[in-house]
């Protein structure tokens, strides 16, 4: 059984309204649900609602109401209740005239031209960016019987800008078959494309609605941009035209949430009497989405109130007008500065072909086009560093006094002395070498002295998310000897063509660890950067075990590179480690001697290093 009649439903909204006599007879809610039941455009939601007609027939009472108006708006609010639909609605007119639409009678040229110069708006904005209103969606045939004249006045002047603003703000009326006369104007002639679906209940036919191979005139085409402006007004055909336009990714719809009406609307007389029902009758059902406009509206793809979608439309439009330029020294800064020479001419190459395709043709803000540029060069070249970034100012430094430094560096720092004099040091980020060498002792009096005489040590990096890599020097001298200097890496710098030596220091504050006693670091796909260029420089000289879980293939901290005027920035990786004896860590992270999951990381280093001074005892 269906949900409770509409009539049910009209006479708890009653109340206590008190009723004398019957003033109007049964027959209006047979018919009214007759005619519901009969054109409806959604036959699925009537489902049981005959046998819920022959229980609200016998509840009379709404019929006692005695003035007509109030008794329509409460079959109004019954019927749109039980179908859930604002369309549906029962009126009073009993001067009501049916509404014929309008013929276009012959005219002479010069009453044609006011009639255009009136119903459409046109004008040329700056940057040759074409601005059309249309408040009336013409059908097919009168479209035709204009045409030259439309191509004249209108479209011949469109054709030659640069980008197009249709707007549907005022737009409420329409013809059905003006749906795929305006939308082929903005496709090609081949192949033709199903753009909508329309299914009209009266006559229970499906009519598929396909772009037309032949138009009065030349089409607009579908590279150069087009936005659609929208409001809460916007209604019927013009809904589906931007609907439909917005689904083929043809156009960037712009405004507010539009006014959920119908392809058709038809108004029914009950019996003899002066009552009416409007009904929707067909329903617009898209093939891309499988859904439909009506009722709830359409979404734009930017939302701003209908009075801002101008300006806004217009910003999108400049913005892309920009994108050629910005992706071209985009894929320039890559190519003559990535680390990897080839896989920076490649990743160039790639993108400038991504923008050809129109693959950055419906970015909507400078936001969206940083998204997109970020996600591509992490695709096109795996490396999560080279992306679009912000150009974020570093912080003024602070003058932290002795005291504050301490309390800074015991949050940063944690140490621990486990069982079996077994040393533990976490931190989570490495700093700038010149930054650190001024509280260098500090840190080596409140840190370093606490796990200098373990015999083992264990190094938590599971949460190092790196940091610069000028430290990393520095911090490996500590676990080898000062008797002879080491080559712990190679660094090759693109932008300038030159290869580094990273060189252990002769000289450090504080006491070496050495590189005699037993040194375990902990990893997890968290740990990245500096402290994998670390992790890769003890693993390659063979002066720690790795325990946990492969790095995350980070890569040495990138550089800022701003992409001409644009207000767009990059981050490009522009140093890497020695590969003269292959691939190093970045991009594909360093594995672990004992590969364990991270949160077990800790508790195997601790079993492995108590069993081994187990067995010196």
């Amino acid at each position: 059984m269906a949900k409770t009649f509409f009539l049910v439903a009209s006479l708890l909204v009653l109340g206590n309204v008190s009723f004398m006599h019957a003033s109007f007879s049964t027959g209006l809610i047979t018919d009214l649900a007759k005619i519901v039941m009969d054109n409806y455009c959604s036959p699925e939601k009537l489902v049981g609602m005959k046998e819920d007609i022959e229980a609200a027939t016998s509840n009379t009472e709404v019929l006692n109401i005695p003035d007509a108006e109030s008794l329509a708006n409460v079959l109004s609010s019954g019927v749109q209740t039980t179908v859930s639909d604002p369309r549906l609605k029962v009126s009073y007119e009993p001067n009501y005239v049916p509404v014929v639409p309008p013929q276009l009678p012959p005219l002479p040229p010069e009453q044609l031209v006011a009639v255009l110069q009136t119903s459409i708006k046109l004008d040329i904005l700056e940057g040759n960016i074409g601005y059309m209103r249309i408040d009336h969606i013409l059908g097919e045939e009168v479209a035709e019987k204009v045409g030259p004249l439309l191509l004249e006045l209108v479209w011949n002047k469109i054709l030659s800008t640069s980008a197009l603003i249709f707007d549907l703000r005022y737009t409420g009326t329409g013809d059905v078959s003006g749906i795929p006369y305006i939308v082929s104007y903005f496709t090609e002639v081949e192949p033709l494309i199903h753009i909508d679906t329309i299914y009209d209940r009266p006559s229970n036919s499906t009519t598929k609605l396909y772009s037309m191979s032949t138009l009065l005139g030349q089409r607009y085409g579908v590279t150069k941009p087009l936005v659609v402006l929208t409001s809460k007004n916007t209604k019927g055909i013009a809904e589906d035209v931007a609907y439909c336009l917005q689904n083929l990714k043809r156009a960037t719809v712009v405004g507010e949430q539009t006014a959920g009406g119908s392809v058709k609307v038809d108004k029914f007389k009950l019996g003899d009497t002066d009552f009416y029902v409007t009904v929707p009758t067909a329903k617009s059902i898209n093939p891309i989405t499988g859904s439909t406009w009506e009722v709830t509206g359409m979404t734009p793809d930017v939302e701003v109130n209908a009075e801002d979608a101008l300006a806004t439309a217009i910003k999108i439009i400049n913005l892309r007008a920009q994108v050629p330029a910005i992706i071209e020294e985009t894929a320039t800064l890559i190519a003559n500065n990535y680390a990897f020479e080839n896989i920076g001419a490649d990743v160039a190459e790639k993108l400038k072909e991504l923008q050809a395709n129109g693959e950055y043709s419906m970015v909507i803000s400078k936001s969206s086009l940083e998204t997109k540029l970020s996600a591509d060069l992490n695709t096109l070249s795996g490396d999560k560093s080279l992306k679009a970034d912000s150009n974020i100012p570093p912080l003024p430094p602070v003058d932290y006094s002795p005291e504050m430094y301490i309390e800074l560096i015991k949050i940063s720092f944690h140490t621990d002395l486990l069982e079996n004099n077994i040393g533990y040091l976490r931190f989570d980020m490495f700093g700038d070498f010149e930054e650190v060498k001024p509280i260098a002792q500090i840190i080596v009096e409140h840190v370093w002295n606490k796990v200098i005489n373990t015999d083992a040590l264990i190094i938590d990096l599971r949460n190092n998310i790196g940091g610069p890599t000028t430290a990393i020097a520095g911090f490996c001298s500590y676990f080898f000897d000062a008797d002879k200097q080491i080559l712990l890496d190679k660094l090759y710098d693109r932008p300038s063509g030159t290869t580094t030596e990273l060189l252990t220091l002769p000289e450090l504050t504080g006491a070496r660890y050495g590189s005699k006693k037993s040194l375990i670091l902990l990893t997890s796909k968290a740990t990245a950067s500096a402290a994998e260029e670390f992790v890769y420089i003890m693993k390659k000289l063979g002066r720690a075990m790795i325990i946990g879980e492969t790095t995350a293939g980070a890569s040495h901290p990138p550089k800022i590179f701003p992409v001409g005027d644009s207000g767009v920035f990059l981050s490009i990786p522009t140093v890497h480690s020695d590969t003269t004896a292959g691939p190093a860590w970045e991009g594909a992270g360093i594995a672990p001697h004992i590969p364990v999951p991270a949160a077990a990381a800790l508790e195997t280093a601790k079993g492995i290093l108590n069993k081994h001074f187990a067995g010196q005892q």
